[in-house]
């Protein structure tokens, strides 16, 4: 099962809009272990810490693999796996360096969950090719998780402000798709997410948007279009 969540954060509070769709995808799993390393300004613990206040009640027994001495391993123990958002770049950097790749891959091929969230979500693409973040630190490869087949934007929007002359969403993303034609990428707007599950593809909350080699220009994608898209 694999969850991921356009964003963390709305006008009802932080993981308010995805609790109960993060409760439903977690089934029986409780024990969680949590990848904070998308954060910079903030500490890995109070991180943590957040991410157990929004959850509170779930019933989850959640541990931050920063304090494990082998972060893989904490994976390995775990029931599900949670990686939160903020910087793309140095979320990746941490998960290479710290062997969480592979760890994570497993857990997923066995069977367990994965929640993402922003950059959570984009390290479970095959790339990052398509985050929104400043590329703040190096990471070995752009190569992330490859989870699911195509890329994914979060935080899609459709917006141009006034005065804004530099290149919108949707031109980035036509940007993508002509120079990697065989790659598509599925804008999440705010408030959205994907659950894949043995039942198939389900988009939660509203619209997304598909940018491919036929619609370098973005359209609207249906769940069963997707389904083509991301079922294995």
């Amino acid at each position: 099962m694999i969850l991921l969540l356009s964003n963390s954060t709305t006008q009802a509070g932080y993981l308010t809009h995805g609790r109960d769709w993060i409760a439903d995808a977690l089934g029986s799993a409780r024990r969680v272990a949590f990848v904070p390393y998308a954060s910079v300004t903030i500490s890995y613990a109070d991180y943590a810490d957040r991410v157990r206040d929004a959850l509170d009640g779930l019933g989850l027994e959640i541990t931050s693999v920063h304090e494990a001495d082998k972060p893989a391993r904490a994976v390995q123990a775990a029931e599900a796996v949670f990686v939160g958002g903020g910087n793309t770049f140095h979320l990746l950097r941490e998960m290479h360096l710290r062997g969480l790749i592979q760890a994570i891959r497993k857990h997923v091929q066995n069977g367990g969950p994965y929640v993402g969230w922003s950059a959570g979500a984009n390290v479970a693409c095959p790339s990052i090719r398509t985050t929104n973040d400043m590329p703040i630190v190096e990471p070995p490869t752009l190569d992330a998780l490859r989870l699911v087949p195509v890329q994914i934007n979060p935080h899609y929007t459709d917006a141009h402000p006034d005065g804004h002359q530099g290149e919108t969403r949707a031109e980035r993303l036509a940007e993508f798709v002509t120079a990697n034609p065989e790659v598509p990428a599925i804008g999440l707007p705010e408030g959205t997410g994907l659950r894949l599950d043995a039942s198939g593809v389900h988009l939660l909350g509203g619209r997304a948007r598909l940018f491919d080699r036929d619609s370098p220009q973005g359209r609207a994608v249906s769940e069963e279009e997707m389904e083509g898209l991301l079922a294995p």
